[in-house]
């Protein structure tokens, strides 16, 4: 336990608590938003699926998330699935309140988030990897930290949604960004990011106009259909 009393030791918790807040929050909107549609009592339960898939998949990740990030494309077709995903979170969005609300299924949700922990949490392995320095407790402590952030910040996010319907679109964009973010650190695309450090942000604000653009098209239309008469 000699390890407790090192200054760096402490210095690489820090790090590790401060990039799974900042992190984490992704993959609770992303099971937030994935969650908010089904039945308030499968709600919890859909949340404790997702999260404890989060961090089962951070932990296969972090044997393999270094080689993994290395293959050409990989990091543009997560980013492509993630713009996916949120355009149709936000399709799914106020398909109707009250006793009228149309639910999703568990099997969908769980899905879903499955689905795009897999691609966020790729980054995430990496930055806590890279704050522990090959400390094999920090990386158990890092992963650990992660499991409330991630419960406790999903159940927040439902609450919040329900409570203020912009946080939706906000959640929606949200996606967009890591999409963009993800799409324009593809290791083909490296060498131009290096000469144009723009692209990051521009990448990741084109990400989530899509999400939301795209989202707002497909959800008017699906109301328009539903309104038609047969």
């Amino acid at each position: 336990m000699e390890f407790l009393q090192t200054t760096d030791f402490w210095i690489g918790l820090l790090k590790i608590v401060w990039i799974n807040i900042i992190l984490s929050g992704d993959n609770a909107v992303v099971i937030a938003m994935a969650a908010r549609s089904l039945p308030p009592h499968q709600q919890r339960t859909a949340v404790l699926f997702g999260s404890g898939a989060a961090v089962v998949l951070r932990i296969v990740l972090t044997v393999v998330a270094a080689k993994l990030l290395a293959l050409p494309y990989l990091q543009i077709v997560g980013g492509l699935l993630l713009l996916w995903i949120g355009t149709q979170l936000l399709q799914g969005e106020e398909e109707g309140d009250g006793e009228d609300k149309a639910y999703g299924s568990m099997t969908a949700a769980v899905r879903t988030i499955l689905l795009a922990d897999l691609v966020m949490s790729l980054d995430n392995v990496i930055a806590v990897a890279a704050a522990a320095q090959g400390s094999m407790v920090l990386l158990i402590l890092g992963l650990a930290i992660s499991i409330p952030l991630v419960i406790f910040g999903s159940t927040l996010m439902i609450k919040l949604m329900e409570r203020f319907p912009i946080i939706v679109m906000l959640g929606a964009a949200l996606i967009g960004w890591v999409a963009g973010e993800t799409i324009v650190s593809d290791t083909i695309l490296r060498d131009m990011l290096v000469a144009n450090p723009w692209l990051h942000y521009a990448a990741a604000a084109a990400g989530a106009l899509f999400v939301v653009a795209i989202g707002k098209w497909l959800q008017k239309r699906s109301t328009s259909h539903s309104g038609a008469p047969g």
